[in-house]
């Protein structure tokens, strides 16, 4: 039987997933030395396929523990390691924008590949790229959508809701959503000037009286939403919501959301955060059934 391995810090999708499975769970204990080093400690005796839980959220505080995780876990007996991790992150740049830019998702990719067997995430943030196998080079990769649980809470909440996505780029994720209940759905189109900086353009339809949901893979700073937001409600809109997948959710995201007009925050446990209404666990479970297999 496989084993799921998860730090301490996402105990509650761990035990989702775990339910979902059959499979025992196991949680890392950690200690952080004042100078910053962790020590990790995991179960002194592995299974042959060890699955190891860890969202990459605050990346650069969260890479060199699972790299000691990993090393640990193949020393301790784990022969197949599969890690899932809810949110990717260093997806977004996967080229050089500019002379000298280094492509984090190429070089984050080939690390992850270094270290598992199989890499399991959801609605990675990719844009050129085709596959998660091309990510993780000669290895499994598996790229899940969370947008029609989203698009099937959304219907479930508000029957007549308008999916919008803010930009071209949410598409793909609107429409999985929208075919959940059938719901209608559109785009608009964003201009990014800084981080914090963005223009966002409505597409030309009739909001008046509509309940909008702004559908999209991840909220951060949440600035493309609030633009969005602020328009749809300049055009009539009775209602905007927002569904993201992952709820980053930075500094005050959430209050800038509020500011704008949104009524409701709906998010998965892919990060944990308090608008989570959605779990991704037996999603996982069954994307790992075909890992284990």
């Amino acid at each position: 039987m496989s084993l799921l391995l998860a730090f301490d810090d996402e105990t509650a999708l761990a035990h989702r997933i775990a339910q979902a499975t059959g499979w025992p769970l196991a949680i890392i204990e950690r200690h952080r030395f004042p100078d910053g080093e962790s020590r990790l400690r995991l179960p002194p005796a592995l299974p042959a396929h060890t699955v190891l839980l860890r969202g990459l959220q605050q990346p650069n505080d969260k890479l060199t523990e699972l790299l000691l995780a990993a090393a640990g876990a193949r020393e301790l007996g784990a022969q197949r390691l599969t890690l899932v991790s809810p949110y990717l992150a260093y997806m977004r740049q996967d080229i050089a924008f500019a002379p000298g830019e280094v492509v984090s998702q190429r070089h984050v990719g080939r690390m992850l590949a270094a270290w598992f067997d199989a890499v399991v995430t959801v609605d990675p943030h990719l844009h050129r790229v085709a596959s998660m196998d091309e990510v993780v080079p000669g290895r499994r990769g598996v790229a899940l959508t969370a947008a029609p649980l989203l698009g099937a809470w959304a219907g479930q909440q508000q029957p007549d809701a308008l999916l919008l996505g803010p930009d071209e780029e949410s598409m793909q994720w609107v429409r999985a959503a929208a075919a959940a209940l059938g719901l209608d759905h559109a785009v608009c189109h964003k201009q990014r000037h800084t981080d914090h900086s963005v223009e966002v353009t409505l597409p030309a339809i009739d909001l008046r009286g509509r309940a909008v949901v702004l559908l999209d893979d991840v909220a951060s700073t949440g600035r493309t939403l609030v633009e969005a937001a602020r328009g749809a409600l300049a055009r009539g809109a009775a209602t905007v919501d927002v569904a993201v997948t992952h709820a980053l959710m930075v500094a005050d995201a959430m209050q800038a959301l509020r500011a704008a007009g949104v009524r409701h925050v709906w998010s998965t446990d892919s990060v944990p955060h308090p608008s989570n209404v959605v779990s991704i666990g037996p999603l996982v479970a069954r994307a790992l059934a075909g890992v284990a297999s």
